[in-house]
């Protein structure tokens, strides 16, 4: 299930890491340093507001699919979901509506914030179909989300930008996108959650289950934004916007990598687990968990080895140097979240203790609160830069330590070993490169590291890509034959 779900996950992250570059690449032109510095703001907001809110109900679903034993099991599954998402939605709507019109905020960032908000509920909808379609192995229909709702969303934002919105133009790209998407998606939910009934024991343990969850996340959503606000609050919107660009092309190239394998990985790691027992699990993490590493590790050391060329591609002329300069350390932050949120993290939601998750999220979160504010006063974005990758360091070493206590998963030593000699003979090599500057700089050192990577990393066996390739060959080969 989990190299089903990789390679039928591939074209969405493929189109999710094009659309999330082609983002940083025009909102950065578009839109004015502060536009953007509101708009990494209102987006901050939006996510905190998300989680607090419905991912309890995503969780649930993800975790819940693979136990139901029978139909009416899961036509109560469906309807108790569902049913409480819409009650959510209409007591969500009218408070935020009142809250954004009381709220003393700058008038250039109410606007901004309300879209954001009004986008949540809509996007949950969406999500929650989503969350079904991995559980149940449909990766061509979760897939297909995915990409709707990046390549949508950027050609309304951009739209709207050129229509002269400023904040706003890529907010209401993330709404108008999962809206329109919502008709097709809907209906075939509601008809399974017509069968079934509200259940509110069933609801209940969901909740224990995804409250935990969902306050985990927003202490991850915390930990990924007290830097914007605080550096708002020490400097100005131009130095949000600017750190906001740097922290969007390294998170957003690991994050791209990660979400693709940990859409793929947790439902595999959940179905093992369930239906084959702990040593089918045990055997399926240390699969999965050599897979991040193998792919994982060389993107962090890449995006940090290109970190100039890659601004001055990609980035508004305004906004490059200073983002250039943080970059490195982003990327070593985005590959320990990644680890954490996606491998050890896992053992929380598979042990069905979530409440341990508050604890593992709840450090790292006040440390990155409290380094922030030491750092960012005197050394500015790098302070914010150094902030994140301790906390992040500090939340993976948390979650490996505390999440043993209730499912152990195993580490990968040797992978890791191997991958890590791959990176560094990477890295040498690409250090030799001549500075040509630009797309070309970028394209030289990007082509060169990935065939230095793959050649180091085949030569050691580095977790097993050998085997590796011969899956992937075997799986193009059923694919040509099925066709």
């Amino acid at each position: 299930m989990f190299w089903r779900g990789v390679f039928g996950y591939l074209p969405a992250n493929i189109v999710q890491g094009v659309v999330g570059f082609l983002t940083i690449i025009v909102f950065t032109r578009l839109l004015s340093p502060e536009d953007f510095g509101r708009y990494a703001l209102a987006y901050a907001v939006m996510t905190l507001a998300h989680v607090a809110t419905f991912s309890w109900l995503e969780a649930a679903m993800a975790r819940f699919w693979a136990a139901q034993g029978d139909a009416e099991q899961m036509a109560g599954h469906f309807a108790s979901l569902y049913r409480a998402a819409f009650v959510m939605t209409a007591a969500f709507l009218p408070l935020v509506a009142v809250g954004v019109w009381l709220w003393p905020m700058p008038e250039a960032f109410r606007l901004p914030v309300a879209i954001a908000l009004a986008g949540v509920p809509v996007r949950s909808l969406l999500k929650l179909a989503q969350e079904r379609f991995r559980a149940a192995g449909e990766v061509a229909q979760a897939a297909a989300i995915d990409i709707w709702s990046a390549a949508a969303g950027l050609a309304i934002g951009v739209a709207f930008a050129l229509a002269s919105l400023g904040a706003e133009a890529p907010l209401a790209g993330l709404l108008l996108a999962p809206l329109l998407a919502l008709p097709f998606v809907l209906p075939g939910e509601l008809r399974e959650a017509r069968r079934g009934r509200l259940d509110p024991r069933r609801l209940k343990d969901y909740a224990v289950y995804g409250y935990p969850i969902a306050i985990a996340l927003g202490l991850t959503v915390i930990l990924t934004s007290t830097d914007r606000f605080l550096l708002a609050l020490f400097l100005n919107e131009a130095a949000v916007g600017a750190y906001h660009a740097a922290y969007s092309i390294a998170n957003r190239t690991l994050d791209v990598l990660f979400v693709w394998l940990g859409a793929a990985g947790a439902p595999a790691l959940v179905m093992a687990l369930e239906r084959g027992g702990r040593d089918n699990l045990q055997a399926a993490a240390r699969e999965q968990a050599s897979t991040l590493i193998l792919i994982g590790l060389p993107a962090a050391v890449g995006v940090a080895l290109v970190a100039r060329p890659l601004a001055e591609f990609m980035i508004g002329e305004e906004l490059r140097v200073a983002a250039a300069a943080v970059t490195p350390w982003i990327a070593v932050g985005a590959f320990l979240s990644g680890m954490t949120a996606y491998y050890f993290g896992q053992a929380f939601t598979l042990g069905r203790r979530t409440g341990w998750l508050l604890l593992a999220m709840s450090i790292p979160a006040l440390s990155n609160v409290l380094l922030n504010l030491l750092l960012i006063p005197r050394f500015g974005l790098m302070g914010a830069a150094w902030a994140t990758a301790a906390s992040f360091g500090v939340g993976l070493t948390a979650a490996m330590v505390i999440g043993r206590r209730i499912l152990p998963l195993p580490i990968p030593w040797s992978a890791l070993a191997r991958c890590s000699v791959a990176a560094a003979v990477m890295a040498g090599v690409v250090l030799l490169l001549p500075p040509l500057g630009g797309f070309a700089e970028l394209m030289l050192d990007a082509g060169v590291g990935a065939a230095v990577y793959g050649a180091a990393a085949f030569a050691l066996n580095a977790a097993g890509v050998r085997d590796l390739t011969r899956r992937l060959r075997s799986f193009l080969r059923a694919r040509r034959q099925a066709a």
